[in-house]
């Protein structure tokens, strides 16, 4: 049996590993962070206020998230109208704990919704909250492909 065929057993039984759940939140990470960093340096770089920056940010990273997981499954040869349904469900818990998470660390770091896309609090903020959501989102990750949810959907259109 080989590696994949043994995951998707896993999936069956309602475990999965946690190699399986770190790739597919750095899958979710990577389209996050592409489009919150847009966000914010579009944003930030306009002198947008908050709220309407982490709109953007929120909002793009959603886009390219959801983007990522679509293209992938389109080129597994399946219409546009269910890799559409493919990627909203395998992505949207994933990516909303992510952003969650992330955008309550940034929020909550003093002086980071302030700072200019030149200081260091910018990067460090919006880096360490990926990495403390990245550690949040891995779990539940895991418990929703274990369950044949999330992520295990994509798995199945591979």
């Amino acid at each position: 049996m080989d590696h994949t065929a043994h995951e998707h057993e896993k999936h069956a039984h309602g475990t999965a590993s946690w190699g399986t759940a770190v790739k597919a939140t750095l899958h979710c990470l990577t389209g996050c962070a592409i489009g919150e960093i847009l966000g914010m340096v579009i944003g930030t770089s306009l002198g947008w206020a908050n709220v309407p920056t982490m709109v953007l940010a929120i909002g793009l990273a959603f886009l390219f998230g959801y983007s990522f997981t679509l293209f992938a499954v389109l080129r597994s040869g399946i219409g546009l109208k269910a890799a559409i349904r493919i990627a909203l469900a395998a992505d949207t818990v994933s990516i909303a704990v992510m952003e969650l998470v992330d955008n309550a660390i940034i929020a909550l770091t003093p002086g980071a919704m302030d700072a200019h896309l030149s200081d260091g609090l910018f990067w460090s903020a919006l880096l360490g909250g990926f990495a403390v959501a990245f550690l949040v989102t891995t779990p539940v990750n895991k418990w929703m492909i274990g369950r044949g949810r999330g992520h295990a959907v994509v798995h199945a259109h591979h």
